[in-house]
This record gives structure tokens, sequence and C-alpha cells, in this order.
């Protein structure tokens, strides 16, 4: 017994909506147009928006407005309204150049490059964008230098001095200095290899370092074999005539020393031994010194008998002169050797003790 496949009951249909009346061409419209597709989420058809066209085309406008806006605003910010004034640079070479590179003052940008263009006589004329507001900068007498660095891209900078120049006119042409970096390694690589090459040459074999070092191990060597046999006269005189007569003016000189000592020696015995000079000098003055003291006591006892002859006998003035120039004589022969006495000890100071130091 066969059994027939389940089926979903039909939806209800949807209840007749009042509306206004329609006539008879709108109906045979509706019926020509087709049913409408159902949703397939199953959700209920959206309603039509009013005025759709007119708010698709008013957004249209605000997003292309938007979009004007923005343009401008951009170009506004990159200058590009700003009044600008042109500078033309010359150079032989335009190798690290590109469009849109920076002139820098002082590390900072006032222009552009705008145009690189090759000129009729070779040069290279780049066509440079400065900016109004950054024109007061460079004056007549500024400088412009292109800077090539080993490590890093080309750059552009101005250099100015003398701000009381006047400043630089519009399309103005200016040379460029250079400052290439990387061409002093041709330079530099050719002095290493000169280094290199003398060090080869100091360090060869057959160089004269080499031969001054041979020449000095030879004298250390000689040093060496003098200091065990000849000294060092050896080394400075060699062993000619000179080194032989040096070392016989040597032993003279030391015969001389000898001759000499044994001479001081025996001087010494002579004038301070037992019986030398000294004691015999030491001797006499004393006899001298006796023989004054004597004749001191022997004019004190004239002194006494003169005394007492003008006591006794004053009517005798002549013998008392007599007796008075005798005195004075007398007294005159004291002093003279006194004054030798003095003179000897002055000679001979026997108060001190003399040492000869031989040397």
């Amino acid at each position: 017994m066969s059994q027939e496949p389940h089926q979903p009951p039909a939806p209800p249909a949807p209840a007749a909506q009042a509306g206004p009346p329609v006539d008879g061409p709108s109906k045979q419209r509706a019926a020509q147009q087709p049913p409408a597709p159902s949703p397939s989420l199953g959700l209920a058809p959206m309603a039509p928006v009013p005025h759709l066209h007119f708010k698709s085309i008013l957004l249209m406008l605000i997003t292309i407005a938007l979009s004007i806006g923005a343009l401008g605003y951009l170009l506004y910010a990159r200058g590009a309204f700003e009044n600008k004034q042109t500078l033309v640079l010359t150079a032989d070479d335009s190798e690290g150049v590109s469009l849109g590179m920076d002139l820098t003052f002082s590390g900072f940008p006032i222009g552009r490059v705008r145009r690189i263009e090759l000129a009729d006589d070779g040069s290279v004329r780049i066509h440079i964008e400065v900016p109004e507001k950054n024109a007061h900068r460079l004056r007549e007498s500024s400088i412009f230098t292109m800077v090539r660095n080993i490590l890093g891209a080309t750059s552009l900078k101005a250099y100015t001095s003398d701000w009381d120049d006047p400043p630089l006119p519009d399309r103005a042409v200016r040379p460029v200095l250079y400052g290439d970096a990387s061409a002093e390694i041709p330079q530099l690589m050719a002095s290493v290899r000169n280094l290199v090459n003398n060090l080869t040459g100091l360090t060869a074999s057959d160089s004269d370092l080499a031969q001054s070092m041979a020449r000095i191990n030879e004298l250390g060597s000689n040093l060496s074999q003098a200091a065990s046999q000849g000294g060092a006269l050896k080394i400075l005189l060699g062993e000619g005539q000179e080194l032989q007569q040096l070392q016989k003016a040597l032993v003279q000189v030391n015969t001389l020393l000898q001759s000499l000592n044994r001479t001081v020696n025996h001087a010494d015995s002579q004038v301070f031994g037992q019986r030398g000079l000294l004691r015999d000098a030491q001797s006499a003055t004393q006899q001298l010194t006796q023989l004054l003291q004597a004749s001191r006591q022997s004019l004190k006892q004239i002194d006494a008998i003169l005394g007492d002859a003008k006591t006794i006998t004053g009517h005798v003035s002549s013998n008392t002169q007599d007796l008075q120039t005798l005195r004075a004589s007398i007294e005159s022969n004291l002093r003279q050797i006194d004054a030798l006495m003095g003179q000897l000890q002055n000679t001979w100071p026997f108060a001190k003790e003399h040492q000869m130091t031989l040397p």
C-alpha cells in the first residue's frame, strides 16, 4: 500500500487592503506585471524609499565636493598656490641630482628641483623653484654647493654670509661648487699604495734598514767580545797604534802618580816628622819667646834704675837723655823682634794640625 509524500500547508493569502479604486488600464498593467519574488531570507519586502533618485544624486555631489576640497587643501599644503621664484644652477655634471630634490639652507629645505636640462654648451642647468617666503634668504653673494657623499644621496646646499647684499633676483643663474668626497678615494688609495711600497722596501733583505740592523748586531757582538778582552778602548780605537800609544800613556801617568805620591810622603816626613823642619821652627820660636821675656825683664830693671837715678841725681839730665835714647832704641828692636815673631806665626801656624790629602 503506497503512501503519498507529506506536503507542507500553503501559507495563508494576505488579506486584501483597502485602497483607492483602480481603473481598468491600471488593472490590466498590474495583471501583466510578474508577481514580486519572495525574499530568500524569509524577510518581509522593504517599502519603497521616496525621492531615492534625488538623494543619490545629492550624495554623489557631496562626495565629489569633499574630494575636490581635499585635493585643493593638499595642493595648498604642498605650496601649489604660492608665488615662487625660479633659480637656475649651472653644473658640469648632473649625477646624483633628481627631480624633487630639496635645496637646503642651514639644514632646512627652501626650494625644490623642478627641471633638469642640458644646455647647448654641454653644461647642465638645474631649475629650482623657491617660494617667496624663503627667497629673502638668498642674496647675490650666496654660494651654492653640490656635495656628493660616499654614503648617502647627493645634496644641494646654499650659504649666505653677507646679509646686507641685495636679494637674489628671479631667474638668476649661479654656478655650483662641487664637494665630491668620493673623488678623494683614488688619491687615498694611491697614498696607501705608496706607503705599502715604502714598507716593503724598508723590510727587504737588501734595504738600508736591514744593513743598519746587521751593523748594530755586529757592534753588539764586538762589544761583548771587547768586554771580555780589551775593554771599551779597543772598540773606540781599534787594534792599531793609537790603542798602543794610549795604553803606554796610561802606564806613564800611573808611574808619575806613584812618583808624586812618594815625593809627597817624603815631604811630609821632612816637614811634619819628628826631626822635621816644623819642630825646629817651633823650638826656635820658643827660644825667641824666652829671649823676649828676658829682655822685657831687663827693661823693667832699667826703668827702675832710671827712676832711682832721677830721684837721686836730678841734675844729671844729659845722662838721662842718653839713657832714654838707649831705651827707645831697645824698644824699637823689641818691636821689630815682635813683628818678626808675628810673621813667623802667620807663616807657620803652629796652633793648627795640618794634613795633606793625596789624590
